[in-house]
């Protein structure tokens, strides 16, 4: 739910946003960022609580401006000790996480840990990637980002397969940050699959596994309101590209008229 706050230090002791006896933690996000959801599914599974406030990037409040320094979400909002910090950047944020709250999410082993490091990288060239996909103006360009897209996900099928325990997430049976950049990746497709089947995950079933997996998670479910599919399919429809074409066919077939038999 979008909430308009004020600054911290202008909210009374009682009844004001912040508790200033206890620590708390506020997420500022977007209703599509994929980043957001990252840090709310990190949280999530961590068991940590905190409030979330959605802005309209299209309309910035002042007080958004004048403390994120490159003007986008996620922000972390945290008071403690009646000070506040205000940390920014999804990569930081879920570092920060993992250093300062229980449940850790990365591996222990730093070899391991800097490998996870390096695909939760991945996946945000991925959703660069996905980015240039639904912006691609004519065909031509929309299926050479398309053929891009399957195969940054063919090397990630490759990983998949040389794990060396089996489990449904990407380290096996023990869920982890790298997860958690994945799964907002793959709720992208739960809205493409609906107007094509462009054949970006075919023939990748650990992929599709893992995917399966994280859908039906609890904590990747809840990073998002239940209207996400819609809105998404708005923005999508709204970007002018090629993509939005096949969207408005899709849209205009399915709400064709049923014919009468005879």
């Amino acid at each position: 739910m979008k909430r308009e706050i004020r600054k911290i230090t202008d909210i009374p002791d009682t009844g004001g946003l912040i508790d200033r006896t206890t620590d708390k933690l506020i997420l500022v996000s977007h209703h599509l960022c994929p980043y957001v959801q990252r840090a709310a599914i990190s949280l999530a599974e961590k068991g940590v609580p905190f409030e979330r406030i959605t802005i309209d990037l299209a309309n910035k409040p002042a007080w958004f401006k004048a403390i994120s320094p490159l003007g986008k979400v996620p922000l972390l909002r945290v008071r403690q000790n009646g000070q506040e910090t205000v940390i920014f950047e999804s990569a930081v944020i879920l570092e920060f996480l993992e250093e300062t709250e229980a449940n850790p999410l990365h591996p222990a082993d730093p070899y391991a840990r800097a490998r996870h490091r390096a695909w939760i990288e991945f996946g945000s060239a991925i959703l660069n990637a996905i980015g240039r996909f639904y912006s691609a103006a004519g065909e031509a360009a929309f299926r050479a980002e398309s053929e891009g897209l399957a195969a940054m996900f063919h090397r990630i099928e490759t990983e998949l397969a040389d794990r060396t325990t089996q489990g449904p997430w990407f380290a096996g049976e023990r869920l982890s940050l790298v997860d958690t950049v994945y799964g907002p990746i793959f709720r992208y497709f739960d809205v493409f699959d609906r107007i094509s089947d462009f054949g970006i995950l075919s023939g990748k079933p650990l992929v599709r596994a893992w995917r399966k997996a994280l859908s039906e998670r609890q904590s990747v479910r809840d990073a998002v309101a239940s209207d996400y599919p819609q809105r998404l399919h708005a923005f999508l429809q709204a970007k002018g590209s090629h993509l939005s074409e096949l969207i408005l066919r899709s849209d205009q077939a399915t709400s064709l008229p049923l014919a009468r038999s005879a």
